[in-house]
């Protein structure tokens, strides 16, 4: 979030501000639609991308990054190692080491 909030919050403001341009057009429907749409831009531009997804992410904890690690990743030092295949049966998991 850090590195693509500040790319994502200009590029709403960049929509808002073309979807606010139709308010000044001559036809009233696309004044209307242009007024609504930016408005609803601006909301999630500002409130929901600046308190309501950091809430979020604050409330749920580490839940919002439910698939942290992956059985037999070898980067994570907390994962266990995935059960080699057996040469003869790629169904079968090998033996342990005695």
């Amino acid at each position: 979030m850090v590195t693509t909030s500040g790319v994502i919050s200009a590029a709403g403001l960049i929509l808002a501000a073309i979807f606010a341009a139709l308010a000044v057009m001559p036809l009233l429907y696309l004044a209307q639609i242009g007024c609504i749409i930016a408005v609803g831009v601006l909301i999630g531009t500002l409130l929901v991308r600046l308190f309501l997804v950091p809430a979020l992410l604050l409330d749920l904890g580490p839940r919002t990054w439910w698939p942290t690690r992956l059985p037999g990743d070898r980067n994570c030092p907390d994962s266990a190692p995935a059960p080699a295949a057996h040469a003869g049966d790629p169904g079968r998991t090998a033996a342990p080491a005695p």
